[in-house]
């Protein structure tokens, strides 16, 4: 299940999220499901929608259990419904997805000063991205979202997986959930790319959103990819840097390291 983080979609016009990686997956036998939750909203509220769609699916489907992957919000959302339905939940696997926020990165991100700044174009931005990918529905609040208060008191409640000391590594199995995350040190990546123009260099090693020692979750598989934010998901239309590896790529080589560990 592939969850998308803040003002994603599932698919817009044809326009994929996960650019090109849910059909790269399925090519190769993986069964692959997009969560549709709301684009500017909270943990909590995103988690809820998360976990209702994976009922919805288990009751026709069959299917008992799930392997969550998050990308930016879309990690805690994932880390949500482990967290309170943990008999549902096989692995999470959180692509750049902020466990803690420092004071210093909270004071120079973007995203942060974005939310506290512009609210209100925030919310509506996601009001927006919900109607054209056909989920008006879906509830857009940009008030919920305080990302240092709010990461500090989800890592109180759903600590399963967080590393002990910054930087570090957590726990890799927690209550038979395995946890996995990965992260891009790359800002600028591609001239062509205009995306690139959001990304910002910060005080440490980031994506140009999330800083790499601050995504650290359950194994890491690898906190260095010269990806930038956007890239980690595969945006836009494909365009990386030189050279680097293919992020559709690492989802197929994940999902295949989820199959051998037998979930």
């Amino acid at each position: 299940v592939l969850v998308h983080g803040l003002l994603g979609w599932d698919s817009i016009l044809g326009y994929d999220y996960w650019y090109q990686i849910p059909a790269a997956m399925r090519k190769q036998g993986a069964t692959v499901l997009i969560a549709k939750v709301s684009a500017v909203n909270d943990n909590n509220v995103r988690g809820e929608q998360l976990l209702a769609q994976l009922k919805q699916w288990a009751a026709a489907k069959g299917y008992k259990k799930f392997n969550l992957i998050g990308h930016s919000q879309g990690g805690p959302t994932a880390r949500y419904v482990a967290g309170v339905a943990p008999d549902m939940v096989a692995s999470v696997t959180t692509m750049a997805s902020p466990t803690v926020v420092t004071a210093q990165q909270d004071a120079e991100s973007n995203i942060a000063n974005g939310i506290r700044s512009y609210g209100s174009w925030i919310e509506f931005a996601g009001t927006f991205v919900a109607w054209i990918s056909g989920q008006s529905q879906l509830p857009q609040d940009a008030s919920a979202l305080t990302l240092k208060e709010e990461l500090d008191d989800f890592a109180i409640r759903f600590p399963a997986g967080l590393p002990a000391t910054y930087c570090g590594e957590g726990a890799p199995v927690v209550n038979g959930i395995r946890y996995y995350s990965a992260s891009g040190i790359a800002v600028k990546t591609n001239a062509w790319d205009i995306s690139d123009l959001a990304m910002q260099e910060l005080s440490e090693p980031s994506d140009g959103a999330i800083i790499s020692c601050a995504a650290r979750l359950g194994k890491v598989i690898r906190a260095d990819y010269p990806w930038n934010h956007i890239d980690e998901m595969n945006h836009i239309f494909g365009l990386i840097g030189k050279g680097a590896p293919s992020p559709a790529q690492f989802y197929l080589t994940h999902a295949t390291r989820l199959k051998l560990a037998g979930v």
